[in-house]
């Protein structure tokens, strides 16, 4: 019952950057569908001077969950 592995550990490290990545896709999905019009009304940043950086996060958040799955999948593959 030693130390673990290193390919052990590599593993385990490639699960939970799977799972993260899976989690932070999910959360941005629910957080775009939640900013999508309802009832004729826009989101509140529609119009602002924000407008522009709500889209720029959430590019950025599906770019890092995509990453993160990929380097996942690789690391698991390979």
């Amino acid at each position: 019952m030693g130390r673990p592995r290193v390919d052990e550990i590599g593993r385990a490290f490639a699960m939970i950057l799977l799972l993260t990545g899976l989690g932070v896709a999910i959360a941005t999905g629910i957080l775009f569908w939640k900013c999508l019009p309802r009832d004729g009304r826009t989101h509140r940043f529609v119009g602002t001077e924000l407008e522009p950086y709500v889209g720029v996060a959430f590019c950025a958040a599906i770019a890092l969950s995509f990453t993160m799955i990929l380097s996942a999948v690789l690391d698991m593959w390979g």
